[in-house]
């Protein structure tokens, strides 16, 4: 029973051939005949895509512009921070309290001292000085009265027909009346002086920086209510404009009265206007550390206007400041990089690093004058580390 149970097929013969060991080897030799120098074109194929950064990761750049800048500012002593101001500045009031009429200016009109800006309602102050004027008017009638009265008692008491006490009377009369008339008139001048008042004119010449207040609107000189404006218009003397920086406290001894300087706007960064010290105001502010100074424009244009953000170059005596003063090109040093024997600087494009061929010169500080290959305002990466190569992809940051 045992024999029938057995595994019949474990005793079938296997006719298949074995694998010879000649066959085994010829196949590895074809395999590395083929395989080998495949794989070797594909690694020289991929060192240059991970150097291109095309399957590597994209290198972190910063950038920044190709600016002009005068050579003078290398040796710039301190720069600061500050704000273009006008040192004649007015918020032109109203010194009496009623509602606006009339307004004349707008914002940018020029104004000339004296000139009538604005007017408010007038109609009381019109009548309170008729009603002076008519005062003034009753009591110069009464004055005639009493002038007629005294001299009938002066004739009467020289011929003895009237007594002292009636003399004095009239007298008495005569000077009071005097009296009521030099009331009467001043009433007449307070009343013109509040009729002038309704009138707002402007304290100097200037050019109308705000407009504060609308017709219709009441102005009071201190704005007693939520519903009243105190200034009708600002203006400022646009020839009295200088910068007010804050200067440290530990920088203070580089800053002179009288040393140039070179001021950018932040609106207009290729823009220079010379300058001076004009002020070192004798106190500091405890809270920040610093000490204002005061630097006057020697010369700008329409361009500046107040309350502009400013940066301040302060300037070398002219007897140590460099004589070339003509502006150049410049970039940053560690943006200049030598490729294949040639000075390049990097642009971005499509979020690929793109080689410009430049021709640089001499140094400007921590900077690299630029004279051929790049315009202003271009932006170029302003480190430029080992990594970067033409074409490789890029993140600015």
């Amino acid at each position: 029973m045992e024999a029938k149970n057995a595994d019949l097929a474990a005793l079938r013969i296997n006719r298949s051939p074995e694998p010879t060991a000649a066959a085994s080897s010829g196949r590895a030799r074809r395999w590395l005949t083929i395989g080998l120098p495949a794989a070797v074109i594909l690694v020289v194929a991929a060192v240059p895509l991970i150097r291109g950064g095309a399957l590597g990761s994209a290198v972190p750049v910063h950038l920044t512009p190709a600016t002009m800048v005068s050579p003078i500012r290398s040796g710039a002593a301190l720069i600061a921070s500050g704000y273009v101001v006008a040192q004649r500045k007015a918020a032109v009031a109203s010194k009496g309290t009623g509602r606006l009429v009339y307004l004349g200016v707008v914002e940018g009109d020029r104004v000339r001292a004296g000139q009538v800006i604005a007017r408010i309602e007038d109609a009381d102050v019109k009548a309170q000085l008729a009603q002076a004027q008519a005062n003034v008017q009753l009591s110069r009638a009464e004055l005639h009265d009493a002038e007629r009265s005294l001299g009938r008692e002066r004739f009467l008491g020289d011929s003895g027909a009237s007594s002292p006490a009636s003399f004095d009377a009239a007298e008495f009369r005569y000077q009071r009346v005097k009296a009521s008339i030099a009331a009467a008139e001043a009433a007449v001048e307070a009343a013109q002086v509040a009729l002038e008042n309704t009138v707002i004119r402007a304290p100097f010449d200037g050019t109308v920086l705000t407009k504060n207040a609308d017709v219709g609107e009441v102005v009071a000189p201190l704005a007693a209510s939520a519903f009243s404006k105190s200034a009708v218009v600002t203006i400022a003397d646009l020839r009295s404009l200088q910068v007010e920086a804050d200067v440290a406290e530990s920088n203070l001894e580089a800053v002179s009265p009288g040393q140039p300087c070179e001021i950018i706007l932040d609106a207009y960064p290729d823009v220079r206007y010379p300058g001076s010290v004009a002020m070192i105001v004798p106190t500091a502010d405890r809270a920040k550390a610093t000490v204002q100074v005061k630097v006057a424009f020697r010369s700008y244009d329409a361009r500046v206007l107040p309350e502009m953000s400013a940066k301040v170059h302060f300037l070398p005596r002219p007897s140590r400041a460099a004589v070339d003063t003509q502006p150049v090109l410049v970039v940053p040093g560690t943006a200049v990089a030598e490729r294949n024997g040639r000075s390049v600087v990097f642009v971005v494009e499509r979020g690929r690093a793109v080689e410009v061929p430049v021709v640089v010169g001499r140094q400007v500080g921590a900077s690299v004058a630029i004279r051929e290959g790049l315009r202003p305002g271009v932006q170029v990466v302003d480190s430029v580390g080992a990594r970067l190569r033409g074409g490789a992809k890029v993140t600015v940051q």
